[in-house]
């Protein structure tokens, strides 16, 4: 990225953030620069991460086609009690205290699958994912879900690089008692620290 086209983030300008390589063999030197990135602005570039450009495209094109469609269809989807599914403009409110309207934006939640049979899916945030019908929206499902289990890969990754940076066990955070859903690898991918 040239100096030209940096974007501040909270103050500081991107070209400055620390950039995380997750195809580094040096995990001492990501995690001084995750830590040192936490202590001085909060935030990271994350590189190198193993989602490919093609997905993440796919990915925006599928979104603009549900965002697109007319609201009384996405109403359709309306968030459920385990956060899966749509939310429209305004249903959101980030900081109570001083907002009078919601958020000005809409988003769509999906999470780790997990059958309504299943006992985990009496806990919150768990359960099935509300999805669009194929015959609206083909291959939306199919990209929504290969990008989710690909994130939660990455993410994993940094949690282990953030629990190294907080002098914890790599695997400090893989157990559910610290994090609302299972990271476990998906069929997708696999990555490691």
């Amino acid at each position: 990225m040239d100096d030209a086209n940096a974007v501040d983030v909270a103050g500081v300008p991107a070209s400055s953030l620390n950039l995380i390589d997750l195809s580094s063999s040096d995990i001492r030197r990501s995690v001084s620069l995750l830590k040192q990135a936490c202590l001085d602005s909060g935030f990271f570039y994350v590189i190198n991460h193993g989602v490919s450009q093609d997905l993440m495209e796919e990915v925006f094109v599928q979104s603009r086609r549900f965002f697109g469609l007319p609201l009384s269809e996405k109403m359709k989807l309306l968030r459920n009690e385990k956060h899966r599914g749509y939310t429209p403009l305004f249903d959101q409110v980030l900081d109570p205290a001083n907002q009078i309207n919601g958020d000005y934006k809409e988003g769509y939640y999906i999470g780790v699958e997990v059958p309504e049979d299943d006992p985990r899916a009496q806990k919150p945030h768990f359960g099935p994912n509300l999805w669009p019908s194929e015959d609206i929206l083909p291959r939306w499902r199919q990209a929504m879900e290969k990008f989710h289990c690909q994130a939660l890969n990455v993410a994993k990754v940094v949690t282990r690089i953030i629990a190294l940076a907080l002098d914890l066990e790599a695997d400090f955070f893989d157990n559910q008692k610290y994090l609302a859903s299972p990271l476990r690898p998906c069929a997708c991918c696999t990555m490691k620290v």
